[in-house]
Parts: C-alpha cells; sequence; structure tokens
C-alpha cells in the first residue's frame, strides 16, 4: 500500500502578529512590574547577589501565559524559568528577562527593564525593550527598524573612542589595551544590560561595553533593537549571537556603531 503523503505542517504565524502580541504582552508585564517598583516587593537570593522578587516572578508568569496560550507551539526560554529542552526544537521561541536590572529595581532606581524576544533559526527577529518607570518603550521587527515610544531611532554616529559617550564600568576601562584612550570619554554605568543597549540604539549613548559573561534573556531583545537602529553588537571577538542554544551564556558585549564598534572590539580584542 502506498503511504499517503503527509499533511503540511502549519504555517507559522506573520512576524507582524508575533510583533504585534509581543508588544501588548510587554506593555501589560511593564504596567504589572511598575506596580510592584517603590513597594518593597518580598525579594530573596537565588544564589550571592543574585537576587530575585516577587514582582520578577508574576511579570514571568504574566508573560508565560499571554505569550503561552497565544502560541502554544513556541518554546519558551526564561531567567525565572526552569529550562525545557522542548524549545530547542521550536521554531520559534520566546526569550524573556521579565525584570532586567533587578537590584536596581529593589533599590528603587528606575534603571531596569522587562526584556522580550522572539527567535527564530537563532536569531531574534521581534523585540521589546520597555522601562515602565520611564516610560521608555523601545521595539524592534526584523526588516522593520527600531522605535521608542512609536518613533524611529538610530544609533549615534560617533567614530572615535576619545569623543564617546559610554555605558561601561571603570573597571572595564583599565581591562583594555591602552586605558588611556579612554581618558576623555564619557563613562557612565546603568544597572540593566537590556536598558543600556537601547539607549545606545536610540543615541543615547554611543557605546555600551560588558566584559561579563551575559545570558540570552539578558541580551536578545536589545540585540535585534540595536542592529534594526544601524548599529552593530557582538561579543568583543566580533562574534554575532546565537539564541536558543543548549549553553545560552555569551562571553562579552559591544555595542554601537560600527564603526565605533570596531574600534572598541580592537581595543578590548586581548581578553578574549
Amino acid at each position: 500500500m502506498t503511504a499517503l503523503p503527509r499533511p503540511p505542517a502549519p504555517a507559522a504565524p506573520a512576524l507582524d502578529a508575533d510583533h504585534a502580541l509581543l508588544v501588548a504582552a510587554v506593555r501589560e508585564a511593564g504596567a504589572l512590574a511598575r506596580r510592584f517598583f517603590g513597594n518593597a516587593p518580598q525579594q530573596w537570593e537565588k544564589s550571592a547577589n543574585n537576587p530575585v522578587s516577587e514582582a520578577d516572578i508574576a511579570v514571568n508568569d504574566l508573560l508565560h501565559r499571554t505569550l503561552g496560550a497565544a502560541r502554544p507551539d513556541y518554546g519558551w526560554l526564561s531567567e525565572e524559568s526552569a529550562d525545557d529542552p522542548r524549545r530547542l526544537a521550536a521554531h520559534r521561541t520566546w526569550v524573556i528577562d521579565p525584570i532586567d536590572g533587578t537590584q536596581p529595581f529593589l533599590e528603587g532606581v528606575p534603571e531596569f527593564a522587562v526584556a522580550a524576544a522572539l527567535t527564530e533559526a537563532g536569531r531574534p527577529v521581534a523585540a521589546c525593550v520597555y522601562n515602565p518607570a520611564s516610560g521608555e518603550f523601545f521595539d524592534a521587527a526584523l526588516g522593520g527598524g527600531a522605535r521608542l515610544n512609536g518613533q524611529p531611532i538610530r544609533v549615534g554616529a560617533c567614530a572615535a573612542i576619545a569623543d564617546a559617550r559610554l555605558l561601561v564600568t571603570e573597571h572595564n576601562v583599565k581591562r583594555a589595551h591602552d586605558p588611556a584612550v579612554f581618558a576623555r570619554a564619557t563613562l557612565a554605568d546603568i544597572g540593566s544590560i537590556a536598558y543600556r543597549l537601547a539607549l545606545v540604539a536610540c543615541g543615547r549613548y554611543d557605546a555600551a561595553i560588558s566584559l561579563a559573561g551575559k545570558s540570552d534573556w539578558d541580551v536578545a531583545a536589545a540585540d535585534l533593537i540595536v542592529a534594526e537602529a544601524g548599529g552593530r553588537m557582538t561579543t568583543v571577538a566580533d562574534d554575532l549571537y546565537r539564541y536558543n542554544r543548549a549553553s545560552t551564556r555569551h562571553r562579552s558585549v559591544i555595542a554601537a556603531n560600527p564603526v565605533l564598534h570596531a574600534a572598541l572590539c580592537a581595543a578590548f580584542r586581548h581578553t578574549v
């Protein structure tokens, strides 16, 4: 007997529908985080110097319910969920940090964000970074540009490290091949890596640098926002990130416009 052909797999939802779903879910999640902010939520440590709070869990649960119900076939990867290996076989996977910058959040400092991305074939295709305390909502879709509160954004044009406004710690600057190159640069630091990177995407800062390890959920959303804003974001070794793999760790982050990015990679390449 001749076997009947298998029916075709159902088509994935259109990317614009997924993007709209993500935007709505992150707005709702940010509103929930804002209600906890400044109200002393219960907190505990997952490990030394690694706090988590009831707000992180509540935001995570809201996003999981909302996105999971709408797209039950998509994978799920979140800082605040047990890892489900089924994500590795999923066509698309949500990558979530319910509150990136939990420490400043708990201290009442408005330097945190809800960071959420949708990945396909290891790269982000839709993304949101929302700081509900400041009212800044960044979003992007693959090929559709990046926005801040609905308005298009672009990375800055600064090409020289000496003239740049950098989001980087002094400790990391001291690890540069020639720290003197940074002597005239303006240095600042912000608690949330996702928020830092989004501020580079909109041109408020020229670059963000971190030599500490990051996870998928820390950087996936901002990766797309930076790229759609005309920037480049990689490891110090100039490697693009691949997401939703068995290992979710990445060694470092540099984000800037392409010219400044190349100069910064050269300044720190010896740290690889």
